[in-house]
Order: C-alpha cells, then structure tokens, then sequence
C-alpha cells in the first residue's frame, strides 16, 4: 500500500520553533517527527509515500537526503494551502493503482498498528476507515459517535459543547470512491470540515490501541517527549 504523510500545516501554534523548522521535523527527544513516521512506515512495509510541505521545503529535502529510507519518497511543495483533503484530491495519480491507501497525518505523535487498522478497512467496502482516540481536549478535536460494528453516525469538528471523547486520530484508510466525495469548487478542502459531514453513515471507524498525541503546541510537544520516552523505555524492556 501508498500513504499520503500529510505536513503542509504551517503550524502556527507551535511558534518561535516553525519560524526555524516544519512542523513535521519537530524533535521527539532529538529525532525529527517525520524520521518516526517514516519508520512506521517502513515497518508496516508501505511502498511509497508521499509528502507534501509548504513551509521550510529545503530543509525536508535535506533531511530525507541524510539517509537512505525502506521506502520511495515522493516530495510535493505547495505554494499555496490546499487543506488536507485537497492535497490528497490534487495528488489522486499517486495512488490511481491502488484498490485503497492510508492517509496519515504528520503532526501526531503516535506508533500506530497500521496492519490492524488495515485489516479492519477489508472487513467493509466503505471509502474510508478512520482511527479514533480518547481526547483530554474534545472541543479543539473532531468528535465522532459510532454504532458497534463501528460505522460512523455523527461527526463535529470542534464542538463547542463536546458530547464524549471519542476523537479523529488523523489515520486513514481510504479507497478510490473517496475521491468522488472530496469537494472540487473550494481552493481548501478539510476532511472534518469538508469531507466528513457527507460520510456519515457512509464510512466506519475503529479506536486506535496504541499511543497517539496531537503535538501541535509547545506544551503537547514537550509532553509528548516525554511520553515517548517512557513508552519506548517501556516497550524496550517488554522485548527484552
């Protein structure tokens, strides 16, 4: 399978640190954030990806020069934002061989299975799977109810008076049809804001076992350091 790693964010609330750096090469305790998506990647032996950044583009180009990858990387600039959807619609070619691909946005912090989010899209023929988490902040978050067999029936983007938890981890697993319900007559197209709102009752969703943090501000970033830490400690000691 191909993934789209999403990192066309300008990350403005991680200011002073994205007027240096993208907010994908962030450091998780000296390692850039994109290094760790790219070894998930080749862990769950995905083919290709792509990439797309806007701001800082030379330096994500060195830095995927500074070793060689398990994986073909294919690197997209934008000029202008296109929202998250509409780089996934502008870029359709890149998986036009693909029965269905993953979706993965960058600035989580996470060691998700993707195998099992991937065996679970197989057990439908909806055009999206989504990964959800439990939120410690559901009004800055996209919150979705679910059915048992996981089909989604309500989706908010960041509700003011939040009913539950249970968020969009910003994991996807889609298929072709997807493309037929991405909006085409808007320059920026957003999955919550766009996209979601037509695919109730239309696509599923499964909660995501493993870590996951949203690393989009100075607190979350430095947080999530720190979690990382003792969760590879932890996971270390479980192999040993």
């Amino acid at each position: 399978m191909k993934a789209f790693l999403l990192a066309g964010g300008l990350g403005e609330r991680l200011r002073p640190l994205t007027d240096r750096i993208p907010k994908c090469l962030a450091p998780i305790n000296g390692v850039p954030l994109l290094a760790i998506w790219l070894e998930l990647c080749e862990r769950y032996l995905v083919s290709e990806v792509l990439i797309n950044v806007s701001r800082h583009a030379d330096l994500v180009e060195s830095f995927l020069r500074e070793r060689a990858w398990n994986v073909d990387i294919r690197l997209i600039r934008e000029a202008n934002p296109m929202g998250n959807a509409g780089t996934v619609l502008a870029q359709r070619d890149f998986v036009a061989t693909e029965e269905s691909f993953f979706i993965l946005y960058t600035d989580n912090l996470t060691d998700v299975a993707l195998d099992r989010l991937a065996a679970f899209h197989a057990t439908h023929d909806a055009p999206l799977t989504i990964g959800l988490f439990r939120t410690p902040t559901p009004s800055a978050s996209g919150l979705v109810q679910v059915r048992g067999d996981g089909l989604v029936t309500a989706f908010e983007e960041k509700p003011a008076s939040p009913v539950g938890n249970l968020a969009n981890a910003g994991v996807y697993v889609a298929r072709q049809s997807l493309f037929d319900l991405i909006p085409k007559n808007s320059s920026i197209v957003d999955f919550g804001r766009d996209v979601f709102p037509r695919l109730i009752n239309r696509m599923y969703a499964k909660p995501i076992e493993e870590f996951l943090l949203d690393i989009g501000s100075p607190e979350a970033l430095t947080l999530g350091s720190r979690l990382w830490a003792e969760r590879q400690n932890a996971l270390g000691k479980l192999r040993d």
